[in-house]
This record gives C-alpha cells, structure tokens and sequence, in this order.
C-alpha cells in the first residue's frame, strides 16, 4: 500500500484501484477538537481537488477535499458518534471515505512523505 499526501493535508493510502482517505496529523492538529464529520454519500462520484466531506472544529469548519476522483464506495460510520477519533488517529481510525479511483494517474501529481514533510517544515 501507498500513502501519498496533498498540499491541502489530505492523506490517500491506495491499494491497486482502491483508496482510504483521510486528513494528516498536521491537519487535525491544526484544528484542534474535531466536533463534527460531514461524510460523503456512498456512491458519490468526487472530483480530484473539489469537497468530498467537511470536518468541523472548535477553532473551525474546513472542507476536506478529494486527492484523486473516484467513486466513494465506504464512509468511517464511526465518525458521526466518535468525530474525535480524528484527533486521536488521523493517519489510522479517524479515515474519512474509501473511493474506487477512477484515473490512477492523478497519483502521480500528489507529494510522498518526505515532500509533505518539507511541505508542512516539520
């Protein structure tokens, strides 16, 4: 399995043409106290780089957007009783939504971990 990572922080661990989705540990840090997780409806077809779910905060709410089109074929239920699950494993159990990527080569635009590394200065 890959993860890869957009400038935006999202997260996207593929195997072959399935993808988990989520939003890094910078991201959530960044936010504080997730309160809220807007989740995409199964079956949604999403467009890379446009709002797949919304995250809210107690700082504030943030769009979550999608790193590759596809097809949403699994959302995180969890989150809507857990939305902390977020805070507490963002790279992990806090995942948003699994999609069906439908144009693998968009993988090719997103950074590795050391690029996001660099990205975020840690």
């Amino acid at each position: 399995m890959t993860r890869k990572y957009t400038r935006d922080h999202e997260w996207i661990r593929t195997d072959g043409v399935r993808a988990t989705v989520g939003i890094t540990d910078f991201a959530q840090h960044a936010l504080g106290d997730i309160v809220f997780v807007e989740l995409p409806e199964i079956g949604r077809k999403l467009e890379k780089g446009k709002e797949a779910a919304v995250v809210e905060s107690v700082k504030a709410a943030s769009d979550v957007f999608a790193p590759v089109s596809g097809e949403v074929v699994d959302v995180n239920a969890a989150l809507k009783d857990d939305p902390a699950r977020v805070n507490s494993s963002p790279e992990d159990e806090g995942w948003f939504f699994k999609l069906k990527i439908s144009d693998a080569s968009e993988l090719d635009g997103l950074m590795d971990a050391e690029a996001y590394k660099q990205h975020t200065g840690d």
